[in-house]
């Protein structure tokens, strides 16, 4: 598994019913992309649930590196970029991958945590508390999905985790979910990622 994500942070006044149109327009078009798990298209508003910016991040967990190289390189990329710019596309190694409690439930909301390896702290150490986070995670009421994954160029893990209600119990960055592709979610491995 490998996970992804850009983010467009725009301008305070930005009206955010324009991404929603666009999310309504393109959504559908990675339902059925090869090599996808999931993409979960994510805003996030000024003054909303505690947010300070107004944001559009998807974000993306992927069973193939063809995949997410055909996405990048062959043309799904390039229409966010034409319309936005080209924004950074970070990328992490997979860690863990869980179905929630709620697996059959819509996704409406998800919380992504970022949090750095500090010096000191052996590795082992940290891939095993966000392993284990992930399966806590996967227990929780309302819980959809929920993955784990390390950049390695920052020693920076992030945590993703889709709810079916807006009251999450995760730390974290809370975003809305427009729309929800998951084309091969079915064969995303579960567990530890090793």
């Amino acid at each position: 598994m490998h996970a992804m994500q850009y983010e467009l942070t725009l301008p305070a006044d930005y009206d955010m019913d324009a991404i929603r149109t666009r999310v309504s327009r393109v959504g559908q078009l990675l339902d059925d992309w090869e090599g996808l798990g999931v993409k979960a298209y994510l805003v996030r508003e000024r003054g909303i649930h505690g947010s300070p910016v107004n944001q559009y991040a998807p974000f993306y967990l992927w069973n193939t590196v063809e995949g997410m190289n055909t996405f990048l390189w062959g043309g799904g990329f390039q229409r966010l970029s034409d319309d936005f710019g080209r924004p950074a596309v970070r990328q992490w190694t997979g860690l863990a991958y869980e179905e929630g409690a709620a697996t059959g439930s819509p996704a409406l909301f998800a919380v992504r945590r970022r949090r750095r390896v500090p010096d000191g702290v052996p590795l082992a150490e940290a891939v095993r508390e966000a392993v284990d986070e992930t399966a806590r995670l996967a227990r929780e009421d309302g819980v959809v999905l929920t993955a784990a994954a390390m950049d390695t160029s920052r020693w920076e893990s992030v945590h993703l985790s889709l709810w079916e209600h807006g009251t999450p119990k995760a730390e974290g960055d809370l975003f809305r979910v427009l729309h929800l592709s998951a084309p091969g979610r079915a064969a995303l491995p579960g567990g530890r990622q090793w």
